[in-house]
């Protein structure tokens, strides 16, 4: 009966764990950036677009939401959630994160114009040979105009996944002592009473 009980600690410490490490990373969202429904929308104005990234060289199939995880080949697929977008031109720039627009054409790194997708996807690719931090910019509409800024980096890890990247594995490494110690402790107790 005792060995159930340590198990169920064991598996409960390590759900909580995880669903901490979830939370982390749910709360990291930027600018007009966010996670819902295992989604990385994006929101400009009143409308939502779905946004994914790939890097195919380095990543493969894994997808990301928002800071880009190396330098190299990058994929990014914008898809209108609202009908209404299909009409409105949608203008899409990343510039250097530079802390001013003042000279948005000196820090533009790419830019697309102005444009209606009447098929509702917008997609580019971008070779980022450096990491950094960088803006994406989205601006949809003519009059009025929706403007959505969202900050992220190119090839650095943020503070919140080292610090789990650091403290993951002595947590874990924790669980695991702790749950064998009490294994062997209530092994021993369960030994000692049949004798």
């Amino acid at each position: 009966m005792r060995r159930i009980g340590v198990l169920r600690y064991f598996i409960m410490s390590l759900v909580l764990f995880h669903s901490g490490s979830s939370w982390v990373t749910d709360v990291q969202a930027h600018g007009g950036l966010s996670m819902a429904e295992d989604m990385c929308k994006l929101t400009v104005g009143p409308y939502m677009m779905h946004f994914t990234g790939y890097q195919p060289t380095s990543t493969q199939e894994k997808q990301f939401c928002e800071d880009i995880p190396a330098t190299g080949e990058t994929v990014v697929v914008l898809d209108y959630i609202e009908q209404e977008l299909r009409s409105l031109p949608t203008e899409v720039r990343i510039i250097k994160d530079t802390g001013s627009e003042e000279n948005l054409d000196a820090i533009t790194i790419l830019h697309l114009p102005p444009k209606v997708y009447p098929n509702g996807s917008i997609n580019f690719t971008y070779t980022f040979e450096q990491p950094g931090k960088f803006v994406g910019i989205v601006t949809v509409g003519e009059n009025p105009k929706y403007v959505s800024r969202f900050p992220f980096s190119v090839g650095e890890l943020n503070i919140a996944s080292k610090l789990m990247n650091i403290y993951m594995v002595p947590v874990l490494a924790l669980l695991v002592v702790g749950a064998i110690f009490f294994f062997v402790r209530d092994r021993q107790k369960t030994s000692s009473a049949t004798a």
